[in-house]
């Protein structure tokens, strides 16, 4: 059957639905693997949320991670090589089985977030875990994270820049451990 024809599970709304739509489309174990170290940071970029006061969609986080790369399994050569076709072809993918526009568009802004219109901080989440999950800092993509914390707090970014820092750092720092673990096979 077409990946594209394949039915969505009833409604993708977390990351448990999601995982059933991943592992429909017949996800390889590589990016299964992934998807889980991924995953691992941006549980603690939600808890480290939390302890600044702000409540995000946890939900829209943990599914986005689950899809950002999907479209890498039309697109295989982009498991292990370097390529952005999987970007829209994920979205698209993700639209076609019916996943949520907002959800869907994961699959692109994950790598795109710089130039996607109104980009989610949920979507930002989703981009930075994918980053930071391997020891990868970037001031660019955390800062609009803190200034977007900031904003929806109504604080002044200082306020939750050295708490979210230390979050970002603590993730980091742990990305030789995750990347030893994602090693498939």
């Amino acid at each position: 059957m077409d990946r594209d024809a394949r039915a969505a599970p009833a409604r993708v709304v977390d990351g448990a639905s999601a995982w059933a739509l991943l592992r429909a489309w017949g996800a390889p174990a590589h990016l299964v693997r992934h998807v889980a170290m991924v995953g691992e940071a941006a549980e603690a970029l939600i808890d480290g949320l939390t302890a600044v006061g702000l409540t995000v969609d946890a939900d829209l986080i943990r599914a986005g991670v689950v899809l950002h790369d999907v479209g890498k399994v039309a697109h295989p050569g982009e498991l292990h090589g370097p390529g952005s076709d999987h970007e829209a072809a994920g979205e698209a993918m993700l639209l076609a089985a019916g996943v949520a526009p907002a959800l869907a568009r994961v699959a692109r802004s994950h790598a795109r977030w710089a130039s996607v219109a109104d980009v989610s901080l949920e979507e930002l989440v989703v981009a930075l875990a994918d980053t930071l999950w391997k020891g990868v800092r970037h001031e660019a993509l955390e800062a609009r994270v803190v200034d977007e914390v900031a904003r929806r707090l109504g604080r002044d970014r200082w306020h939750v820049f050295l708490p979210l820092d230390d979050v970002f750092e603590r993730i980091a720092s742990e990305g030789d451990a995750r990347l030893a673990r994602s090693r498939v096979g």
